[in-house]
């Protein structure tokens, strides 16, 4: 699995008494993963409740199309949720809080469990040491599970919490003071292989803001979203969406014997630099696909809403 497969992952608290109908896609549509959260989002009074609810719905996992993943509490936890006889129905865990001063301990509990996908989430104070993240990027890759870790969350909210700030609703995260600590990230961990996901917009009540949000983290090379509510979900996927002119360019720099460099439009293309960029966009496309499909689904969706009403119209009179 590639992590640009997750598009919006959805957050959703484990204690919900609707799970099962969450899980099954029959409470929110366009999904395309799941984290169901033990952490944060739950309160410790209802963890216990949480764990039930994720162990009675383990069985039934291997026939949803959707990857899920658990957002485990702490290391306790994670022992609690790795000892469920159906966990390796799950795509994978979502670990809290991660840092040179557990990572070991976390990946080493999760030996053995060749077919769980990791992602730690970058959100304590060392997020903002470039020391300590060259420190915990070189203790993954000395790791034996470094391979089974499909991307890096961000903690946005968490890290906000740390700096004593909160944004303002109409504020994307890069006009924070988190903009430069993004990037520090994406350079720190990308080019050793750690994808990173986006983190989570919280202002879900607009979309604007959520916009301009999302084409920001297309620039720093982060395909994937935290998603809190089901609203953000499809105006998240449709930016995922390329543009025909980026696919036609991906397409002519990975056929084969395309030139070293060539020029299009004004602009220089060279096969050695662009190539993993050529290949993401193309992934991509299969994936979301392009931005004038979305419009032209957008615009049939539309017109089967206006026929609609005049039915109902026309039915009424």
């Amino acid at each position: 699995m590639k992590y640009e497969q997750l598009g919006a992952t959805l957050y959703v608290p484990a204690c919900r008494d609707d799970l099962l109908q969450v899980v099954n896609g029959r409470r929110f549509h366009g999904v395309r993963s799941l984290i169901l959260c033990t952490e944060d989002a739950v309160c410790e009074s209802d963890l216990d409740q949480a764990l039930a609810n994720i162990e009675a719905l383990l069985p039934i996992l291997c026939d949803v199309k959707i990857p899920v993943f658990v957002r485990v509490r702490n290391h306790q936890v994670l022992k609690r949720v790795l000892a469920f006889n159906s966990v390796h129905h799950l795509a994978g865990v979502v670990l809290p809080k991660f840092d040179t001063s557990n990572a070991s301990a976390y990946l080493d509990t999760l030996t053995g469990c060749p077919t769980l996908l990791i992602m730690p989430t970058l959100e304590t104070k060392a997020v903002f040491s470039s020391l300590a993240m060259d420190r915990l990027r070189d203790l993954l890759l000395d790791h034996p599970m470094h391979k089974q870790i499909l991307a890096l969350r961000i903690g946005g909210n968490d890290l906000m919490a740390l700096l004593g700030i909160r944004r303002h609703p109409q504020m994307t995260i890069y006009e924070t003071l988190l903009g430069p600590v993004i990037s520090r990230l994406v350079t720190t961990f990308r080019p050793f292989g750690f994808p990173l996901t986006a983190p989570v917009c919280d202002s879900y009540s607009s979309l604007d803001v959520l916009e301009r949000e999302v084409e920001q983290d297309l620039v720093n090379g982060l395909y994937s979203k935290t998603a809190i509510h089901p609203n953000q979900v499809v105006k998240i996927q449709s930016l995922y969406a390329v543009s025909d002119g980026d696919l036609e360019i991906a397409q002519r720099l990975l056929l084969p014997g395309q030139k070293a460099v060539f020029g299009h439009h004004g602009v220089m293309h060279e096969l050695e630099t662009h190539l993993t960029w050529a290949e993401s966009v193309v992934h991509r496309s299969k994936l979301f696909g392009t931005r004038n499909q979305m419009d032209r689904r957008h615009i049939s969706q539309q017109h089967v809403a206006q026929s609609e009403l005049q039915t109902l119209l026309k039915e009424s009179g």
